[in-house]
């Protein structure tokens, strides 16, 4: 009886890195137990924490002001500075010397006067202290809605008697003493001087005497 030489035992290895298994299968059936179990399942890595920014190094704490010594005190505010009176705008008085006969003449004088050297005919108010002027009396005769019309629209000289009680204030004022008491001249001088903002012409006595006004002659006032 022929003797067979002995078969060498192969004996089944893992493939080496880089070299595929044939089949999914076979992979699997190397992690098989022998006892007919599932297969082994590959254990899960949990991946590692990815650090995070560094936190940054503690604030030195600010010091702390010595409150031993006593306690600062704030001054408390003062009154607010006044604000210094505008003031008063000076008038300039000039004065033409006449009669009360003599007055209404050279209240017309100065007048044209005053128109010729550029004023505005509106800026100009005149006061008679007796009779009424003769363009008061013109004006009068269209009515007096028509007379105080004039005044409000202010584009022409007004004329008017001294004791006006509407308020009207003009640049330049006129005064006309042509009659009338010293008491009621004196009144009306006081008045007209408040209503004039640049400029009183005296013609005749009414008022304190005339002082420092530099050029005024009787007859002729200074061109303002």
């Amino acid at each position: 009886m022929p003797v067979f030489p002995e078969e060498p035992e192969i004996h089944e290895s893992l493939p080496g890195p880089g070299v595929p298994f044939p089949r999914e299968s076979d992979a699997q059936a190397l992690h098989v137990p022998a006892t007919g179990g599932a297969p082994a399942t590959k254990p899960t890595v949990a991946p590692a924490p990815v650090p995070g920014p560094r936190p940054a190094p503690p604030r030195p704490a600010q010091p702390r002001a010595d409150r031993s010594g006593p306690p600062r005190l704030i001054p408390k505010p003062g009154p607010a500075p006044r604000r210094p009176a505008a003031a008063t705008p000076q008038v300039e008085v000039q004065r033409i010397a006449a009669t009360p006969a003599q007055a209404l003449e050279r209240a017309d004088d100065a007048i044209d006067q005053l128109l010729d050297s550029g004023r505005n005919p509106g800026d100009i108010l005149v006061l008679t202290v007796g009779g009424a002027h003769p363009w008061q009396q013109h004006e009068l005769s269209f009515g007096e809605e028509r007379y105080w019309a004039q005044l409000t629209e202010g584009g022409d000289v007004f004329y008017a008697d001294a004791a006006l009680t509407r308020p009207v204030r003009r640049e330049v004022v006129v005064l006309v003493v042509n009659g009338g008491s010293p008491t009621r001249a004196a009144e009306a001088y006081t008045k007209a001087l408040a209503r004039a903002t640049g400029l009183l012409v005296v013609c005749g006595e009414a008022g304190p005497a005339a002082t420092g006004v530099a050029g005024a002659a009787p007859g002729r006032p200074v061109t303002a």
